[in-house]
């Protein structure tokens, strides 16, 4: 448990913005959440925010002393807006209203943009608030969840992605602030992902992240003017993500490689490749999990990355393009990482229908206990990533030997892999279960003390395959997971049902499918110890689904526990709820696997 503490205690950086003067934002959690921090040119840190809940974002506002700050209540996810003087740094409400959601876009002198469902709550619209007036104006109200939002340079333009009507899909649309005229980009019925738009410093083109008509995501420039597209920067075995220098002649490049995130720098003109950039080896620089996309300068000088590995907690880099130099920014006291971290195995994994399973593979670290974790990621279209999971590293060091996998469903391994989960072939993901477990011998892992641990749609995979393959796992931990499709998409967030209907399935006319694939309606089949954590503001898995599933196993004597955090929403995100909630889960497994 030494070494779990250790791991939940190390502080974790993320990069937020950089203004005229190099002074920097990013968010920093050494005091138990995450809090905006501001780091000084000559590399002094310095607290802005002191919270008892954490911060989501923050911005400088150009050509003064202000930042604008996103911050929720509890983990409830309905961000609110203040605004701070950088010489008096105390919290000023912005844009307050508790009952609805404030994403927030861009700061300029001027204005602050940031989108909000505060008008029907579902939909999110575009607004511009006066910094000077207080008065605000709609940019965009055409309906949908916009998942992204992003202002050319000069402002006059911005590309909205919203979840369009295929699973896992985005609409790219362009909207003219001026007039607020709405161009469509994309067919809102076609199945493409669209991530990581990219300006290039004239505002008269964009670079995306995109699959549409291929399988993987290339890099394609959008001229707004011939209202054209052509590709960039394509690869047929990896998805690609690309941002644009101010300089106009560079692009970092993101290459999404079996869970690594290498960058490069590349030529804009024709994609050519410049270099790779010195980033610790087998990490990831970009487009993980919960990791911010780089940022560059104003003039182009230099980037911030976000970069972290298995054996690096997430940590800012500052790479400079003149020089290559990548320098990590560390707050002072930084405690060291425990030497004995290593970096996981890569396997494949046959499934029952012939498809392979990729799935990295954490060997214990100490003694073996010659039990098996079967750490699953959220989503379902999320993505375990070869970085930062101080449970997974823990789990390893209590003797168990961990197997993360990226069952079908999963992002990064192309459109293909993450439709073969969709609606009806929901319960093909909990197959690939099975078939991990049957593969675990040719490990050197025993299968009768195999468990399952998962978050949110992980937790899902948890109680389905206790409840679908009641023979096969001896335990399981379920965190914030899914107990009924159908109660889930009833009691989720109205703006949430919206667009997770399109991956589960539609109340309206597949309740009969969504009951079939529901832990709960196989409860009776459920007979393996559960522990199940979550937080009671969650917005997204409503803490009542962690409760029936508890209550039904209850009643008929199953061993289970129920951890509920008042102060946390959708996970832990509290260094004191960690601490209390993953020794228990630690001590839970090495009682019914030993």
């Amino acid at each position: 448990m030494v070494l779990l503490t250790t791991l939940l205690s190390l502080p974790t950086t993320l990069a937020l913005d950089v203004n005229e003067e190099g002074r920097l934002l990013v968010l920093y959690d050494g005091t138990g959440t995450r809090q905006v921090n501001e780091v000084a040119p000559d590399g002094t840190w310095r607290a802005l925010t002191d919270l008892d809940e954490r911060c989501a974002n923050a911005l400088f506002v150009p050509g003064s002393r202000r930042v604008v700050v996103e911050h929720d209540s509890g983990g409830n996810e309905r961000g609110q807006l203040s605004i701070l003087d950088l010489d008096d740094p105390t919290l000023t409400p912005l844009v307050h209203d508790p009952r609805f959601k404030h994403y927030l876009v861009e700061a300029t002198a001027d204005r602050v943009l940031f989108t909000t469902n505060r008008r029907n709550g579902v939909d999110f619209d575009l607004i511009a608030h006066d910094l000077s007036t207080g008065t605000e104006s709609v940019l965009y109200d055409g309906g949908g969840w916009a998942m992204a939002v992003n202002p050319s340079p000069d402002g006059k333009w911005v590309v909205l992605s919203l979840a369009s009507a295929p699973a896992n899909s985005m609409q790219l649309v362009l909207v003219d602030t001026t007039t607020r005229a709405v161009t469509e980009l994309t067919p809102y019925d076609a199945h493409n992902d669209q991530r990581a738009v990219s300006w290039l410093p004239g505002s008269s083109e964009f670079i995306v992240a995109s699959n549409a008509d291929r399988d993987w995501m290339a890099l394609r420039k959008y001229d707004v003017a011939e209202g054209t597209w052509s590709d960039l920067l394509v690869d047929d075995e990896h998805d690609l993500a690309g941002w644009v220098c101010p300089d106009a002649e560079h692009l970092l490049v993101a290459t999404i490689d079996d869970g690594l995130v290498p960058l490069a720098l590349h030529k804009l003109e024709d994609g050519a490749l410049d270099g790779p950039l010195d980033l610790p080896p087998l990490g990831c620089g970009a487009q993980a999990v919960m990791m911010p996309d780089p940022i560059w300068s104003a003039d182009g000088a230099f980037a911030l990355l976000t970069y972290h590995s298995p054996i690096e907690p997430p940590t800012v880099y500052r790479y400079t393009l003149a020089t290559g130099e990548v320098v990590a920014m560390r707050p002072p006291e930084m405690p060291e990482v425990p030497a004995e971290l290593t970096h996981p195995e890569t396997h494949r994994v046959p499934s029952f229908d012939g498809e392979q399973v990729p799935v990295f593979v954490y060997r214990p670290i100490g003694p073996d206990l010659g039990s098996t974790v079967v750490h699953v990621h959220g989503g379902p279209e999320g993505a375990a990533m070869r970085g930062w999971y101080p449970v997974v590293s823990a789990l390893a060091a209590a003797g168990h030997t961990v197997v993360v996998p990226n069952v079908r469903g999963s992002a990064a391994y192309g459109k293909r892999w993450y439709s073969l989960d969709d609606r009806e072939l929901r319960l093909d993901s909990v197959k690939d279960l099975a078939a991990i477990h049957a593969w675990l011998p040719s490990i050197g892992c025993d299968p009768s003390r195999a468990a399952l641990w998962g978050g949110s749609y992980g937790g899902y995979m948890v109680l389905a395959g206790l409840a679908f393959q009641p023979s096969l796992w001896a335990a399981g931990v379920d965190i914030v997971g899914i107990a009924s499709l159908v109660t889930f998409l009833e009691n989720t967030s109205d703006y949430r049902r919206a667009t997770r209907e399109r991956e589960y399935g539609y109340l309206a006319t597949d309740r009969e499918f969504l009951e079939s694939a529901s832990p709960l309606s196989r409860v009776d089949d459920l007979r393996a110890p559960l522990l199940v954590i979550h937080g009671a503001n969650d917005p997204r898995v409503p803490l009542s689904e962690a409760e029936q599933i508890t209550g039904a196993l209850t009643k008929r004597g199953v061993p289970c526990q129920l951890l509920v955090y008042a102060d946390e929403g959708h996970g832990l995100a509290k260094l004191t709820n960690k601490l209390d909630a993953y020794p228990q889960a630690l001590a839970f497994l090495r009682e019914h696997l030993s």
